[in-house]
């Protein structure tokens, strides 16, 4: 109850706006909020990423459970994300934590620069990125895309122990052009589910290193949850080729005010 006492309206009203634009765009918040967090608000890069992945973690919680009373996760999927994954997010949080330490402050910054501009592309041009590349997937064989989507998992769980960024935007765009024949709304789910342990592992190891602001989590979760539930009724009266390509710039800008 103490951390209620404490919340901050600012925070709140940030998570609020982030949540409505998860819920309008579908794109993951890290990629909204963990840039927020270190440029409007001045939070050290690790204490806005360790707080942002345990934020995630609880948001696509209720997603997973959403998707998975629909039947809309296809946990083999899942599955084989997070055996790359989960060894990949350990690896990561074990070398920041012993050989970087301190100094982790500007690898955050400037890898979090480039998984944003990374994710405008894939948010601005997802349909032709996967239509290059969608047809050369359907030769390959069952192993192949098994094995691939290990891979899949193992960049991820580098890049969202780094940042917090890459599980929506970019792990859906590479999972689209894995699994051309599988229903979009199975690869959203399934995305969404396997996020929940890739941040929560992240997130908890970020808190293990001081790293996680409680009061800060508490304070964007009290705003994103309205908003989310907001966005997503709206999501479909607003004009889709509208919202990405502002997005797009959007993330654009922020990447490169952070790679400056």
């Amino acid at each position: 109850m103490d951390l209620l006492h404490h919340i901050n309206p600012l925070y709140t009203l940030s998570g609020l706006a982030v949540g409505f634009l998860v819920g309008l765009t579908g794109v993951g918040g890290g990629s909204l909020m963990t840039p927020l967090l270190v440029l409007v608000f001045g939070i050290h890069p690790a204490t806005a990423v360790g707080t942002d992945l345990l934020y995630a973690s609880a948001t696509k919680t209720v997603g997973t459970g959403v998707h998975g009373f629909r039947r809309t996760v296809q946990w083999n999927i899942v599955t084989r994300l997070a055996a790359g994954s989960i060894p990949a997010t350990l690896a990561t949080l074990w070398f920041v934590h012993q050989r970087i330490g301190a100094g982790s402050s500007g690898l955050i910054t400037i890898t979090l620069g480039w998984a944003l501009i990374a994710t405008a592309a894939s948010v601005l041009f997802r349909k032709t990125i996967v239509g290059a590349f969608a047809g050369r997937a359907t030769a390959l064989r069952p192993w192949q895309v098994a094995a691939l989507t290990v891979l899949l998992g193992a960049m991820l769980g580098c890049l969202v122990a780094l940042t917090s960024v890459g599980a929506g935007a970019l792990g859906m765009t590479v999972l689209l052009i894995l699994y051309p024949r599988t229903d979009i709304a199975k690869l959203v789910g399934s995305d969404i589910a396997h996020a929940v342990p890739l941040t929560l592992i992240a997130g908890l190891g970020h808190w293990m290193m001081g790293s996680v602001d409680w009061v800060l989590l508490v304070s964007l979760l009290s705003g994103s949850i309205p908003g989310i539930i907001l966005g997503s009724l709206l999501a479909s009266r607003t004009p889709e080729g509208v919202l990405r390509p502002v997005l797009a710039a959007t993330l654009v800008l922020v990447g490169a005010k952070l790679l400056s």
